[in-house]
């Protein structure tokens, strides 16, 4: 194939890329089922915020083993399983909700789901890293740009439909969609011939090339692979925190800017403010991403975390519904920036070669995150917001101190 052909091929792999993500990243509006399933089925808060602690926490980890799959059996594979997966998973969550089964949800929405869902998530990043050399900031930001912005759609879409139809049958048709849609994406899937670069693009010297990748069995000796990797988790476990609770803590404020308020306006204002703030996941992915290939990985890092503390620390004063919402567009758009820098961080400092299992097995942090960010917030509500400003004060000095490992011929 020539390269003119390659080219075509890599942008339209960064494309299914970017639609497989918005449906995956879906799952970041389960704040909307929260309230409808507790009414309906008399579940506490913390049992129904369990499923998303579950779920964030299979995700991480069927993503480090996914990432190892994609190395071994290549991307079309794995991210196939995933869809399949995926959708199975809330099509039995559906059916949980139908016959009020919590453990049924657990097992459905939580580990099915999860386990697709990560296996989708890690499978675009680890075969886009290797077409786009150039651009791995900015195709990386794209990429999980579409898994931030996928709440937008379920945010805005979701709540009518569950007041016109109820939770599950939202879930049998959103299933649906899931196993079509993702699994076809799936099929366009194909890592790039061994050696290939884009044509006039030369590595620059301040990266790992593939031929020199640490594998991971090496990247993980390495200090600098833990140091990413409590990033990481530090920086999830704040913004998974705030997910987990962003539509009740925007109807509270909504409740005390407009008293009187129905509880169905009250749903559906919490829903659009999470809408809006899920647009702001998904485009502060690309804007972080892409600010990272101009200003360096670590610089932004250093910037998210600083800025998100000091936020934590002010948003329990917030009473006014136009503030707290731009607060929180703001702290979404830091948190998606923390998943769409990392993976070019990551094959900056150890290459291309391996990422598949160097970056993959990273996102073990996201699933330790997913249950520590929204255990915090259900279980000390009153202190959660200083909480996650504190970890965000541990990343900040983990990042300031981090310098990129010495080739490895040389460690």
């Amino acid at each position: 194939m020539s390269n003119e052909n390659l080219e075509s091929k890599r942008w339209l792999i960064a494309g299914a890329a970017i639609i497989m993500q918005l449906c995956l990243g879906t799952v970041y509006a389960w704040s909307v089922f929260k309230l409808p399933l507790m009414k309906a089925h008399g579940w506490s808060d913390f049992e129904v915020s369990s499923t998303m602690m579950i779920l964030m926490a299979v995700i991480g980890v069927s993503a480090a083993f996914g990432g190892t799959l994609v190395d071994k059996k290549g991307p079309r594979f794995v991210a196939s399983i995933g869809g399949i997966l995926f959708g199975s998973g809330v099509l039995l969550a559906g059916f949980a909700d139908q016959v009020g089964n919590l453990f049924l949800l657990y097992l459905g929405f939580g580990i099915i789901g999860g386990l697709g869902n990560g296996f989708g998530y890690v499978t675009p990043i680890a075969t886009l890293i290797r077409w786009f050399p150039d651009k791995r900031g900015l195709i990386t930001g794209l990429a999980v740009m579409g898994f931030g912005a996928g709440a937008f759609f379920m945010g805005k879409i979701a709540p009518g439909m569950v007041n016109d139809m109820g939770v599950a049958q939202t879930f049998y048709i959103w299933g649906v969609i899931f196993l079509v849609v993702v699994t076809g994406c799936a099929q366009f899937y194909k890592n790039p011939p061994k050696g290939w670069l884009p044509a006039g693009w030369t590595p620059p010297t301040t990266t790992v090339s593939a031929a020199d990748s640490f594998t991971f069995e090496e990247a993980v000796r390495r200090p600098q692979w833990w140091m990413l990797w409590g990033m990481l988790f530090l920086n999830v476990s704040a913004g998974l925190g705030l997910i987990s609770q962003l539509s009740p803590l925007a109807q509270d404020v909504v409740r005390k800017a407009t008293p009187g308020i129905s509880p169905a306006e009250l749903a559906v204002a919490g829903g659009t403010i999470l809408a809006i703030a899920s647009i702001f996941n998904g485009l502060g992915r690309l804007f972080w991403a892409s600010l990272s290939d101009k200003i360096g990985r670590k610089m932004v890092f250093m910037v998210m975390f600083a800025s998100q503390a000091a936020l934590y620390i002010f948003l329990p004063q917030i009473s006014n519904v136009m503030l707290f919402t731009v607060i929180a567009c703001y702290l979404l758009a830091c948190y998606g920036g923390g998943f769409a820098t990392m993976p070019p961080f990551t094959a900056d400092s150890f290459g291309p070669g391996y990422i598949g299992k160097v970056y993959g097995m990273m996102l073990t942090a996201w699933a330790c995150a997913g249950v520590v960010g929204p255990f915090v917030f259900a279980k000390i509500p009153g202190i959660a917001l200083y909480v996650a400003a504190g970890l965000l004060i541990a990343g900040f000095v983990i990042a300031l101190v981090y310098t990129r490992p010495a080739h490895k011929a040389k460690a």
